[in-house]
């Protein structure tokens, strides 16, 4: 896995988190415990922190960066979904944020969330706690604690794969 130190800023990683070969850490990036970090992620903390907190998974292909004056902190227990695109915003726990979604500058996302695939989150848009959120940053209703069980339950999922990709995945070529 390509870990670099830019100027002064080098990324933390804990031992308890996995990280794919193909993946991008760079500069003043934290990885917790049980983070896993999925194929063709690049997260660049050049500009401002990056944190991924405990239990958090960012999966394939998903970009995180931020700006000057807007750090990033995801977790814990978020699921990021495939190539979504995080920029200097706040994700709190148990949120998902669905595939191919886009977060922008200064945008919170409220615990137990759930952001559609493709979604859009405008800069400073604050997105309250159980939250659905499909288009363009429209809060549809109120999840139920049904669908807030099964965002837990995917979390869990990727905590455990993220272990056992950890100590079971070889390299074969």
């Amino acid at each position: 896995m390509p870990i670099y130190q830019l100027d002064d800023l080098i990324p933390r990683i804990d031992p308890a988190a996995y990280v794919a070969d193909s993946a991008d850490i760079i500069g003043n990036v934290t990885l917790e415990a049980g983070v896993s970090i999925w194929s063709h992620v690049s997260i660049r903390g050049d500009n401002d922190a990056i944190l991924v907190r405990q239990g958090t998974n960012i999966q394939e292909g998903s970009v995180l960066h931020v700006d000057s004056g807007c750090p990033m902190t995801i977790g814990p227990n978020v699921t990021v979904g495939h190539q979504a695109m995080l920029h200097g915003c706040t994700i709190h726990e148990g949120a998902l944020v669905g595939m191919q979604a886009i977060v922008l500058n200064n945008a919170v996302i409220g615990r137990n969330c759930l952001i559609g695939a493709g979604a859009i989150v405008p800069e400073d848009r604050v997105i309250p706690d159980n939250s659905l959120v499909i288009g363009i940053g429209k809060i549809v209703r109120e999840l139920s604690a049904e669908e807030i069980a099964n965002l837990h339950k995917n979390t869990a999922h990727y905590v455990a794969r993220g272990q056992h990709y950890k100590t079971a995945l070889k390299r074969l070529a």
